[in-house]
């Protein structure tokens, strides 16, 4: 028992001596500050709309938050070749529950993305797929065998494809964007002529038109979408100008929290319009500082990138900045009516059980590649 603890004492002060201390604080910040949030969006709605007590939305966010903190933690400090071992079982995990979806997922206003079953609460499995895809997608460009670049870009391109089926077929349209922008991130990243990335975008771009006008009653709302966002007098814009009428009477302190009157008037505030909430109560001062934050944590984890010699963790890190940047500037491109609505949540900010552990995989995964120890990792293993 004695050498246990000295063995496990021994690994968290490893830990703690190699982990990247500013860019854990940075995500623990961040995951306090979405349960702060979720105590201003939630308490007050809860208590008058819903017959629950008036902290409920608060207590599970705070049950969500303590155990993606403990994954982050528990990936952190894995060791990383163990963890490339079980990466195609983790993959292959997240896509089963995917393809379950369809068969046993639950209907909510009109999309199919969640599954609910015996044993594990209602949650979204595409929060799993996106960061084990990434580094599945990095193992495969990195293979050390004789095969060519392109096979392995052309091997990823179909896992990718694969994934979009049943993403599209949901439908959940933002996921489905934002996984093919990180792919094309991480693939030019890897070298790829610029010329055939432009074809297979075009293509992709192709295929989405085919299916919008081929089948208009199930992907019909793309359309509508792009429609209302160019002239809003097409569609329903209650959700998305309520948000920027909330945005702009926030001004730049905002009107106090507690005040804002966003969470009242829209269903989804606390998740799809968080940031629209929290302009309107703490102001665009307190926005300008959430996406300093999500900067200067990629900018943290690039810095590694470019002293980093394993191409497997600099394609990972890579993909996985990309993945937080890319959703969090949809976010607040959604909020701010400078993007359609996606129905895309803030990473670490948005109330939800499935966008917070999907979060802190992501975290675990960028505090571990970016340890001082993460170049023992070889691509060979």
């Amino acid at each position: 028992m004695f050498n246990f603890s000295r063995e496990n004492t021994s690994t968290a002060a490893k830990w703690w001596r190699n982990i990247d201390k500013q860019i854990l604080l940075l995500f623990i910040f961040l995951f306090l500050l979405g349960l702060f949030f979720s105590f201003s969006s939630t308490s007050s709605v809860i208590a008058e709309k819903m017959n629950k007590q008036t902290y409920f939305f608060f207590l599970k966010h705070l049950v969500f938050v303590s155990i993606s903190l403990f994954f982050t933690i528990l990936i952190s400090i894995q060791d990383q070749n163990k963890l490339m071992k079980f990466l195609p079982y983790l993959f292959l995990f997240s896509i089963l529950l995917l393809c379950l979806v369809p068969f046993y997922g639950v209907e909510v206003k009109g999309s199919k993305r969640w599954l609910e079953l015996a044993f594990l609460p209602r949650f979204q499995p595409v929060e799993l797929v996106k960061p084990f895809f990434i580094l599945f997608v990095a193992k495969i460009i990195v293979l050390n065998e004789k095969i060519s670049i392109y096979s392995r870009y052309l091997y990823s391109f179909l896992i990718l494809l694969l994934i979009l089926v049943f993403l599209i077929n949901q439908p959940d349209f933002g996921q489905s964007l934002l996984l093919i922008s990180t792919w094309v991130t991480i693939i030019f990243v890897s070298g790829f002529n610029m010329f055939f990335l432009s074809i297979l975008v075009l293509i992709f771009l192709g295929i989405i038109s085919f299916l919008i006008f081929l089948f208009p009653e199930k992907f019909g709302y793309i359309f509508l979408r792009i429609k209302t966002f160019l002239d809003p007098k097409a569609g329903d814009t209650f959700q998305s100008q309520r948000a920027l009428d909330a945005i702009k009477q926030g001004g730049l302190t905002g009107q106090g929290m507690g005040e804002g009157i966003l969470k009242d008037k829209v269903p989804e505030a606390h998740t799809d319009y968080i940031i629209a909430v929290i302009a309107e109560e703490f102001g665009a001062v307190f926005i300008l500082l959430i996406m300093m934050i999500f900067l200067f944590l990629g900018y943290k984890a690039l810095t590694k990138v470019f002293s980093e010699q394993n191409e497997f963790l600099k394609l990972s890190l890579v993909g996985l900045v990309s993945l937080l940047i890319i959703q969090t500037f949809i976010h607040i491109g959604v909020n701010i009516r400078l993007l359609p609505t996606t129905g895309m949540t803030l990473p670490f900010l948005s109330y939800g059980g499935s966008s917070l552990v999907g979060s802190s995989i992501i975290a675990g995964f960028i505090l571990n590649f970016t340890r001082k120890d993460s170049a023992r990792y070889s691509k060979n293993d």
